[in-house]
């Protein structure tokens, strides 16, 4: 039987490597307009987004926004959108993605506290789903196409 490696990348998936937090996420580096960052990948969230002290860092253009975020325990969080970014993740590349900026201390705060490293933001559902993501937890990896 092949090795879903092999058969992911046989199929034209790029595979990244994920790193197991203390806080049981998975971490990865992407690029968003070829600047690189840390990100916590979710599958809960619906939306990627980038932490409003990460705006400079990755050259985003901050727009105001009537979306509400909620997460992490968090409710009724303030929003502004960035859009037409480009994200890169290992090889695998996409343009014109929109992004959520929002508030991360709350998130950050816990991973600190979990001697795990603070990050720029989080990879959703949505980078996922346009990647056509496959998730291999047993060997920490995310393949994407």
């Amino acid at each position: 039987m092949a090795s879903l490696k092999k058969l992911m990348e046989g199929k034209g998936y790029n595979r990244v490597k994920l790193k197991y937090t203390e806080t049981n996420h998975f971490e990865l580096v992407a690029r968003i307009n070829k600047i690189e960052g840390n990100f916590i990948l979710d599958t809960g969230a619906s939306s990627s987004c980038v932490g409003f002290e990460a705006v400079e860092h990755f050259n985003l253009l901050a727009e105001d926004s009537e979306i509400r975020a909620a997460g992490a325990g968090a409710t009724n969080m303030l929003t502004r959108i960035a859009q037409q970014n480009t994200i890169e993740i290992k090889g695998w590349k996409k343009k014109k993605i929109d992004l959520v900026l929002f508030d991360l201390t709350h998130v950050n705060e816990a991973l600190v506290n979990h001697k795990a490293e603070k990050v720029h933001g989080i990879i959703g559902a949505d980078i996922l789903r346009g990647g056509k993501a496959v998730i291999d937890y047993k060997n920490k990896a995310l393949y994407l196409k």
